[in-house]
């Protein structure tokens, strides 16, 4: 009898262990998903950040070439347009970052502006007074340097969606991440000649 209550006990412990053990593991493995989770977030923050930033330097911008170049009145109207779909101000929003298709029409407004922007460059070109204008060759500089910023932060984006999608996909882990509802996450598509920031420079 003593016997079998001892090896009750040993049984019992045994069991434990092992439920101590999944628990432990199951615990680590979902505070890397959150950990991993919150990297993206923050990376998308600095995604947005930028583009917001580019999104404030157009209206001066715009009212600095209109100075030299009152009469090109469609690419202001393709400027004004873009800006306008892509909203004036960038929200931080969980749905654009969790929702494919969300996702997807923030990349096509955000190129848009981006197309509409390089085609006002190119249009500043043929304006010598323009390109010596003072102001207009600070917000050249701002629009540079925000463009180079984009590409940067696009990257970081990306390989802080590669480190978790990755993480989560991996069996077992990905039956963890099913039950606890974390899905994959987009990528940034680089469009054609996407994967260089825009020239902008007049030199």
């Amino acid at each position: 009898m003593t016997k079998k209550i001892k090896t009750g006990w040993i049984v019992l412990a045994v069991v434990a262990v092992v439920i101590l053990m999944i628990f432990s593991s199951f615990k680590g493995t979902y505070n890397k998903m959150v950990a991993l989770d919150e990297s993206v977030a923050a990376s998308w923050s600095q995604v947005e950040n930028v583009y917001q930033r580019r999104m404030d330097l157009i209206p001066n911008l715009v009212n600095t070439v209109k100075g030299y170049a009152s009469h090109e009145q469609e690419t202001f109207a393709l400027i004004t347009e873009a800006r306008s779909r892509a909203g004036g101000t960038i929200q931080v929003s969980d749905e654009v970052l969790n929702n494919p298709e969300s996702f997807k029409r923030f990349q096509q407004v955000q190129s848009e502006l981006g197309s509409a922007l390089q085609r006002l460059m190119v249009v500043s070109e043929n304006y010598p007074e323009l390109k010596a204008d003072k102001n207009f060759l600070a917000l050249q500089d701002q629009l540079e340097g925000t463009e180079n910023r984009i590409a940067v932060e696009r990257k970081r984006f990306n390989d802080s969606v590669k480190n978790y999608n990755l993480y989560i996909r991996q069996f077992p882990r990905v039956m963890i991440a099913n039950l606890m509802g974390f899905s994959e996450k987009q990528y940034f598509q680089s469009a054609q000649g996407a994967d260089q920031a825009p020239e902008v420079s007049f030199e």
